[in-house]
């Protein structure tokens, strides 16, 4: 008999985050009970699950915590049949200047979950969340998961160490963790750190001119959706326990493109404008990310549902409904 979240304890941490408000809300819809670990802080907000329905609100169970507590995680942990750890420090520019606090977050906030999961007698599977910046600018394309790691920024060699914490867990305790590897996801909720929202969000604001930093950079988009369900069909695949597994689209846009998709998509058309504060120093730039998807669809029957038009236009109608988000003045790192 196949697996199923209906009816399981699930855990989901960095759920008030751009994609952990998305997992949440496809979990729930599987029927799980949904137990959702956000970020403490003193105006008891709850990040982008405020922006779920209160159907769905009402439905899951909130823990306020830090990841870096070890035992606030074992008690999140504790009576959970599947974890998914999505908690951490993603903006890469902020790494620039502020590493220490991603080793503390990334790296041992990761150590936190897997210990806590090994305590566990309750746990299934552990789905460990990475991300394509671990392997700098491509060497070979499309992407597999044998491609070397590059640790292009603190951001990157941080999730690295991550990863290789979960490795070590699964090769030296047999603990049954899978990490999901997803490349550039987009869509609603997701904040001006990022180049799609940065540009949707001048644009409908109306700029004269769009600021950017690098044009050429190719990246492969996915969809929240999407990439909520690629996690989902992992989370429910013994055979993927120990692997590494790639989620992404197999297409790749550079930042030139999308820039002029988004301007058809919102009917505002104007010239690019090079920022130089927006530049990457030369060595941390990564130019190509295009995932070789192959293994995830052998693993499971996930693919990519929402073609990056489509899912641009919903993005665009999700911030054209949210701007007092977007400060377009301000560059966001």
């Amino acid at each position: 008999m196949s697996e199923s979240l209906k009816d399981q304890q699930v855990l989901v941490t960095g759920a008030d985050g751009f994609i952990g408000s998305h997992l949440v809300e496809q979990l729930v819809a599987s029927g799980a009970r949904v137990r959702a670990l956000v970020y403490y802080n003193s105006w008891n907000q709850i990040g982008w699950l405020s922006d779920l329905s209160n159907e769905v609100l009402q439905s899951i169970e909130i823990i306020q915590g830090d990841i870096r507590d070890t035992e606030r995680v074992k008690g999140a942990v504790t009576g959970c049949g599947y974890v998914f750890h999505l908690s951490s420090l993603i903006a890469i520019p902020y790494s620039y200047v502020a590493a220490r606090s991603y080793v503390d977050t990334n790296i041992t906030g990761a150590l936190n979950v897997l210990q806590a999961c090994r305590s566990s007698d309750s746990l299934t599977r552990l789905v460990h969340v990475s991300t394509s910046e671990v392997y700098g600018s491509a060497q070979r394309v499309p992407i597999d998961e044998d491609h070397p790691l590059v640790g292009q920024s603190p951001y990157s060699a941080s999730k690295i160490g991550a990863d290789k914490m979960a490795e070590s867990y699964y090769l030296s305790f047999e603990l049954p963790v899978v990490t999901a590897r997803p490349f550039n996801t987009y869509g609603p909720r997701q904040t001006a750190r990022a180049v799609i929202p940065t540009i949707a969000s001048q644009l409908l604001s109306g700029c004269s001119e769009l600021k950017l930093g690098a044009l050429t950079p190719t990246r492969d988009f996915n969809f929240a959706t999407d990439t909520a369900a690629g996690m989902i069909a992992l989370a429910l695949c013994k055979q993927a326990e120990g692997e590494v597994v790639n989620i992404g689209s197999g297409r790749e846009w550079s930042i030139e493109e999308t820039a002029k998709i988004l301007m058809e998509v919102t009917g505002c058309e104007v010239p690019i404008l090079c920022d130089e504060d927006r530049i990457r120093p030369e060595k941390s730039e990564v130019n190509r990310l295009l995932a070789d998807n192959t293994k995830i669809q052998k693993l499971t029957d996930w693919k990519s549902q929402v073609s990056f038009q489509a899912g641009l236009g919903a993005t665009a109608d999700w911030i054209g409904r949210n701007l007092q988000y977007f400060n377009v003045e301000r560059y966001t790192i």
